[in-house]
């Protein structure tokens, strides 16, 4: 049994440090030893766009998104606006439909779903609506730069490029230790799909902002967000998910725990099977670089949740073994004891807040399994005030 014990912590230890540390260290010394791909860009590629904006009671917000996207740096003949309203029961839809009354000189439709399903259904079901060339969606509350589109629609310069997200810029960083927590971190995942992006695809988008071609835009379930989904949807086709992070969508990151919580869990509601959402994934011969990505980025950070757990239970079982065992046990629990001694003290030091936002990510995973398991997930949530 011990050295099963052993198998066990050693592998869950290496998916810690992997996903934390050794993969994003990984890359970069990759970057420097592949030859490094510049973001190809054509301004002239300037096709015909629906931006569709979907909305579930977004009183508060949309009035100053349709705003904001009216104002778009983008020929007014080639782009139309769409607002997919999840059946919404505020006066989100009395403010859209008053919003076009008032500006009949712009391209602007509201498509009312009639049955709650969530983000993804409204997009599946608006979707069917739009006849122009491409896609680009972003979230009611995001406000984009006016060059966001051009810049998105730049990037399409080759068949193989199937979807293109931009970069979501978190605007609050500053406002509290959450806020801050989700900034820093947010900022270096960036860093890791630019260079993903780069020698070949991302694995994950951000729903801020992304583009696709309107004939390449799939069904997908109503369970599952384009976040996630679409990456690796495109690249097991052979095609490529990019970055372009001159495409700049803002907003506001969660002020309070509560909200960055429920917003993590409401991402990990599928949690279990993006952990290997397909099998292909593993044949690296075939899908080469994706394979290693997405092993690195997002299955070995998928299995935090049991790989924590692992670790603490079996470092306890072989802590009389060896000194080693005892450090690393011992380690573990004040590392969690500091997670929990910032509970109590409200400290703002900036580690203890890294590590109590670290250790609420893990937890938040573990509430998406039990949700998956018990049969509580579900494909539509009530949105973080403090981000409105």
């Amino acid at each position: 049994m011990i050295y099963l014990y052993s198998i066990l912590l050693f592998a869950s230890a290496f998916i810690i440090v992997w996903a934390m540390i050794g993969y994003p260290f990984s890359l970069k010394m990759i970057n420097k030893v592949v030859k490094e791909r510049n973001l190809e860009k054509d301004y002239t590629h300037q096709p015909t766009v629906t931006v569709m904006v979907v909305a579930h009671n977004e009183e508060k917000v949309i009035l100053d998104k349709l705003k904001n996207i009216i104002e778009l740096d983008y020929p007014k003949d080639k782009i139309e606006f769409l607002i997919s309203s999840d059946n919404s029961t505020d006066n989100t839809n009395k403010i859209v439909q008053t919003f076009i009354n008032d500006n009949k000189e712009h391209k602007i439709r509201l498509f009312e779903v009639k049955d709650r399903k969530g983000k993804t259904n409204a997009q599946n079901e608006a979707q069917k609506t739009v006849t122009s060339n491409y896609l680009v969606m972003t979230d009611a509350n995001s406000i984009l730069e006016k060059n966001a589109v051009k810049e998105l629609m730049a990037t399409f310069t080759s068949d193989k490029i199937a979807y293109v997200s931009g970069r979501l810029s978190i605007i609050n960083q500053n406002s509290s230790d959450v806020s801050g927590a989700e900034a820093s971190y947010w900022d270096s995942d960036l860093a890791i799909r630019e260079i993903e992006g780069k020698i070949q695809t991302i694995t994950a988008g951000n729903g801020a902002l992304y583009a696709c071609r309107t004939n390449d835009y799939h069904d997908f379930n109503p369970i599952e967000c384009h976040d996630s989904a679409m990456p690796p949807y495109y690249a097991l086709q052979g095609k490529r998910a990019i970055a372009n992070h001159d495409a700049i969508a803002y907003e506001k990151a969660g002020e309070v725990i509560e909200d960055e919580f429920g917003r993590k869990v409401r991402m990990n509601r599928i949690i279990l099977k993006h952990i290997l959402p397909d099998l292909r994934i593993l044949n690296i011969f075939k899908y080469k670089w994706f394979s290693y990505f997405y092993f690195g980025h997002r299955t070995c950070r998928y299995l935090l949740w049991i790989s924590h757990l692992v670790l603490l239970i079996t470092s306890a079982l072989l802590l009389e073994e060896s000194k080693f065992y005892f450090a690393l046990f011992t380690g573990q629990v004040l590392f969690y004891l500091l997670a929990v001694i910032r509970v109590f003290t409200k400290s703002d030091n900036k580690y203890l807040t890294l590590i109590y936002y670290y250790c609420v990510t893990v937890m938040a995973q573990w509430v998406g399994v039990f949700n998956i398991l018990t049969g509580k997930a579900k494909p539509f949530w009530e949105k973080a005030e403090s981000t409105r």
